[in-house]
């Protein structure tokens, strides 16, 4: 169901649509629709016969998506996960042919801002954090049988939290006394549990940032999409990736590299040439972080890394 009422302000939106388009007739994937900041501006960059593919796991997205853009003949969406990038381009006879991959990672502001999708520790609502909301399982049912040590393990590795332990002891202890199926009593648990609050920061938000990745399974997603849109796009092709955190932005810059520079287990003093090394890859720019003026405007971009690699071989 489409639902208006919260705004989606899209980040690095020009900077993103001017990396990525080197040829208004070709055609393109935006992996995260969201709600279409980047797909409009991409569309309006596009010729008549060019052509745009969104993706989204949202059926809010999808809705927004076919009510937005339905009518205009250039535009398509696919409902799923990004991680299935190939198999989308493969139906439509474009592996290979992509001219260009956009990656907006991260969680939208409508689904944060939406008290009903359980993403938010700042509002109360069912524990859900699933960004399709037609398969897997929600935050509170992952957090009603997984383990102590699983539980840990996840907000140390996704989340980054050092009193992992500590919240996940108090999780299992609570959920003993009654299941937990809202944001606002997962928030208490977690925020009596820490026993340093960052300034400025709420004392849940690492510990809701790593139940959320575990829910969606983010960053495996992260890693088969990077590696299908390198399959899916041509020799020429540009991938522009937006991180909002360290976890995401290091698995984009680990792949990049290891592309860029190639082969890296050629025996040792032994003459090889550029071809042998296999370099898939190549730089097109540093890192791009969002203006001061954008983040005045929008604090949410004061994280976001811009990266942009195209395909050479």
């Amino acid at each position: 169901m489409e639902n208006n009422s919260f705004e989606h302000v899209t980040v690095l939106l020009q900077e993103a649509v001017d990396a990525l388009v080197t040829d208004p007739s070709g055609f393109y994937v935006d992996g995260t629709f969201g709600r279409g900041g980047h797909s409009g501006k991409l569309l309006n960059a596009l010729a008549d016969d060019g052509q745009l593919m969104a993706i989204d796991k949202d059926l809010e997205a999808i809705d927004f998506a076919q009510n937005r853009f339905g009518d205009d003949a250039r535009f398509s969406i696919a409902h799923g996960s990004f991680a299935r990038l190939e198999e989308f381009a493969q139906q439509r006879d474009q592996l290979g042919k992509v001219t260009g991959v956009l990656l907006d990672l991260g969680v939208s502001s409508p689904q944060l801002d939406d008290p009903s999708r359980g993403f938010s520790f700042q509002h109360d609502g069912p524990l859900d954090m699933r960004m399709d909301t037609t398969s897997g399982e929600s935050a509170a049912q992952w957090l009603s049988y997984a383990s102590e040590q699983e539980i840990a393990n996840v907000l140390y590795t996704y989340g980054e939290e050092k009193f992992g332990r500590r919240m996940a002891r108090a999780v299992v202890a609570e959920r003993e006394k009654a299941p937990i199926e809202t944001t606002a009593r997962l928030a208490q648990i977690i925020k009596d549990a820490n026993p340093a609050w960052e300034k400025g920061k709420h004392p849940a938000t690492r510990a809701f940032q790593a139940i959320r990745i575990q829910v969606n399974c983010e960053l495996t997603d992260i890693e088969e999409c990077l590696q299908g849109a390198l399959e899916a796009l041509e020799v020429g092709g540009r991938l522009v990736v937006i991180s909002f955190h360290s976890l995401e932005d290091r698995i984009v810059k680990r792949f990049i590299r290891k592309h860029v520079k190639g082969d890296d287990h050629l025996p040792q003093g032994i003459p090889y040439t550029n071809d042998m090394l296999r370099c898939r890859l190549k730089d097109i720019s540093k890192k791009v972080k969002a203006s001061k003026h954008e983040v005045d405007e929008n604090p949410r971009s004061r994280s976001a890394v811009m990266r942009v690699t195209e395909k050479i071989a």
